[in-house]
C-alpha cells in the first residue's frame, strides 16, 4: 500500500511512497514533483457521472491526477490548494464526510462517492447543494485545511456548533444540521439577525459519537476576499 507522510512544518507537502505497480489519484494540480519511475494522468475517476457530482458536490476538478508506479518503486510530492495544514486519516473502519476543496489525495482502494442531503442541509449548503462526499473502501486519505487544523471530539451529550468554514471532515457517524443560528431558539427572522451582528453565517451543529477536523482560517472569506480583488 502506498505510504502517505507529512513534512515541512508550514505548509508542508504530502510525501507519498509508493511500490511497483502501486498508484494513487489526487486533485488536479496536487503533484509539486515525481520520480521518473513514476507516471502521472488525468482521469475521470468513476467516470462521467460521478465526475461530475464531486464537482458539483465538493468544488474538485472535473478531472483528477493519477500516479501510478509504473517502472519501479518512485516517491512524490503533493500539495493543497490553499496554505495550511494537512492530515493523513486511515480509511476503512471508519469513513469520513469531507467538505468543499479539503481532499488532497487518496490511496487507489479509497473511494469518493457522492450522496444526497436532506432538503434543509442542502440548501444551507455553502456548495454542493444537494450532494455532498463521502469516503468509502480501505486505505490513506490526505485532506488540507486552510491554517492550522486540530481534532474535535464529539460524544453523546455534547454537541457542539461550528462556523460551515471551518470544518474539514467529520466522523460519518456523526449526525448533522445545517443553520444559520448558533442558538436553540429565536426564530427565521431573529437567527438571521443574530447571524449577521454576530458576524457567524452558516454553522453545522453535530451530535453523536465521532470526531471533526477544523481549521484555524475561514475558507470561504479568503476565497471571496481574493475573488473581489481587481485583476
Amino acid at each position: 500500500m502506498p505510504v502517505f507522510n507529512i513534512t515541512g512544518d508550514v505548509d508542508p507537502f504530502l510525501h507519498v511512497s509508493l511500490a511497483k505497480g502501486e498508484k494513487i489519484y489526487c486533485e488536479s494540480n496536487a503533484m509539486v514533483m515525481m520520480e521518473t519511475n513514476l507516471e502521472l494522468k488525468g482521469k475521470m475517476t468513476g467516470g462521467i457521472g460521478a465526475a461530475l457530482m464531486r464537482t458539483f458536490a465538493n468544488g474538485e476538478s472535473f478531472f483528477q491526477q493519477h500516479i501510478e508506479a509504473m517502472r519501479g518503486d518512485g516517491d512524490c510530492l503533493l500539495s493543497p490548494t490553499l496554505p495550511g495544514a494537512m492530515r493523513v486519516l486511515e480509511v476503512g473502519a471508519q469513513q469520513y464526510m469531507i467538505s468543499d476543496g479539503a481532499f488532497v489525495a487518496a490511496s487507489s482502494g479509497v473511494e469518493l462517492k457522492v450522496r444526497t442531503q436532506s432538503l434543509g442541509n442542502a440548501l444551507f449548503a455553502q456548495s454542493g447543494g444537494f450532494f455532498i462526499t463521502e469516503t468509502a473502501g480501505s486505505g490513506q486519505l490526505a485532506v488540507s485545511g486552510f491554517g492550522a487544523m486540530s481534532i474535535l471530539e464529539v460524544t453523546p451529550g455534547k454537541d457542539v456548533v461550528i462556523d460551515n468554514s471551518h470544518v474539514v471532515c467529520w466522523d460519518n457517524r456523526l449526525q448533522y444540521d445545517i443553520s444559520i443560528t448558533t442558538g436553540s431558539s429565536g426564530g427565521f427572522l431573529g437567527n438571521l439577525i443574530n447571524s449577521q451582528t454576530s458576524g457567524e453565517g452558516m454553522v453545522l451543529k453535530f451530535s453523536g459519537t465521532g470526531k471533526i477536523l477544523v481549521c484555524s482560517r475561514n475558507r470561504a472569506a479568503f476565497l471571496a476576499w481574493t475573488q473581489s480583488k481587481p485583476a
